[in-house]
């Protein structure tokens, strides 16, 4: 009966050894769901109260462009201590971090538009928040620089059609690209 209480003992103090040294593993990863209107820098703030940790987000998921991301992709956000955690926001995030990078190789885009000032603005503003200003972004059915539908672009995917075509959505439905942008503003989406 001695002999067992000494295995016993003994396994419970290499048991809680073996915890103490591998203490730093038993913290779990948290996997998160993308919503739509999510970008990392959104994520990040939210989870850590800071854009610092979208690095680390993209490392651990291997994310090839950190611009692009997809409605219900899984997306795990570590917690093993590397990441810089600050105290929960009072409010959530919605501005996209400033993303320094090299510039991309120019877009040949033979479609003028005829907005200027501040209709401009807002279109560069929705665009912007839709695509990062990419002409290539995907989003489930939405494709391109507004991230129209594909019936909308009618399977010609090239930046002057999506010029022309979101020009013409935006008139239809909003009357302009500030009503728009103020419509975005209230939903999250235009």
């Amino acid at each position: 009966m001695k002999s067992l209480k000494t295995v016993l003992l003994s396994t419970a103090v290499v048991a809680g050894f073996g915890i103490l040294l591998g203490g730093k593993e038993a913290l779990a990863d948290e996997v998160y769901t993308v919503q739509p209107g999510d970008t990392l820098s959104a994520i990040s703030y939210n989870f850590f109260g800071t854009v610092d940790a979208i690095d680390q987000i993209v490392k651990v998921n291997d994310i090839t462009d950190k611009n692009l991301i997809f409605v219900g992709e899984e997306l795990i956000l570590p917690t093993d201590g590397t990441t810089p955690v600050a105290a929960a926001p009072a409010q959530t995030y919605n501005e996209p971090a400033p993303v320094v990078e090299q510039a991309p190789a120019p877009v040949v885009n033979n479609y003028s538009s005829n907005v200027s000032g501040s209709e401009a603005e807002a279109k560069e503003w929705i665009a912007f928040k839709e695509s990062s200003g990419s002409y290539t972004a995907t989003n489930g059915q939405y494709y391109g620089r507004y991230q129209l539908t594909n019936t909308y672009l009618n399977g010609d995917y090239s930046p002057e059609n999506q010029e022309r075509v979101a020009d013409q959505y935006v008139a239809q439905r909003y009357g302009s690209w500030v009503a728009a942008q103020q419509f975005w503003l209230a939903n999250g989406w235009y």
